[in-house]
Formats: C-alpha cells, sequence, structure tokens
C-alpha cells in the first residue's frame, strides 16, 4: 500500500512538535528541501548524517519499448536522483519494536 505524503503533513509536525507558526514551519521545510537540491545540483552528492546518501546519476539514451504495445521509443539521456539509506536507517526500518530513529 502506497502512502504519499505531503509537505503540508510535514508543516503541520513540524508546528505541533515545535510550536513554531505555521508560515515558519513551511519556511522552515522550504529551506530544507532549497539546500538539499542546491547542493545536489552542484556537488552531484548530499549525505545526511545517520540518513542517507542522495547521488545524482548520469543515464545515456536508449532504447525502450511500449510493454502493451510494444511500440519501441528512444529515452533521452538524462540525470536521475538516487538514495541510499544509511546503516542506522536501514536498522530501524527493520527493527520490530516501536523505537523512534533518534533512539538507534
Amino acid at each position: 500500500m502506497r502512502v504519499n505524503l505531503t509537505k503540508k503533513e510535514i508543516i503541520n509536525s513540524v508546528f505541533m512538535q515545535i510550536g513554531y507558526s505555521k508560515k515558519m514551519s513551511e519556511s522552515i521545510l522550504e529551506d530544507i528541501l532549497s539546500d538539499i537540491v542546491k547542493n545536489l545540483k552542484k556537488h552531484k552528492v548530499v549525505k545526511i548524517s545517520n540518513f542517507g546518501t542522495f547521488h545524482i546519476r548520469f543515464k545515456k539514451s536508449r532504447v525502450g519499448r511500449n510493454p502493451k504495445t510494444k511500440e519501441e521509443k528512444i529515452i533521452k539521456e538524462r540525470n536521475v536522483v538516487l538514495f541510499k539509506p544509511s546503516k542506522d536507517f536501514k536498522k530501524f526500518i527493520n527493527t520490530k519494536n516501536e523505537k523512534t530513529f533518534e533512539s538507534l
């Protein structure tokens, strides 16, 4: 089952936990995401301690097929963003009990 986490939900969480206004909480989230994107574009790698690493990888153009129609199309070359979780993050995901991520 897929669950989408929206910016609005994150903003509300920051608002409830820290107590800043919703405008301030939104500004904080936007600044964090902006910093991640800027640094990713500039350095091609962003590591967030105990969380994971974002990488940009270049993919060459290639031939792809529509599985239904078998029609071939050229997929253009592009950069893609990859995420590799840290050991702590993987450990947290695989724990059975309800620990918080910060307690690992």
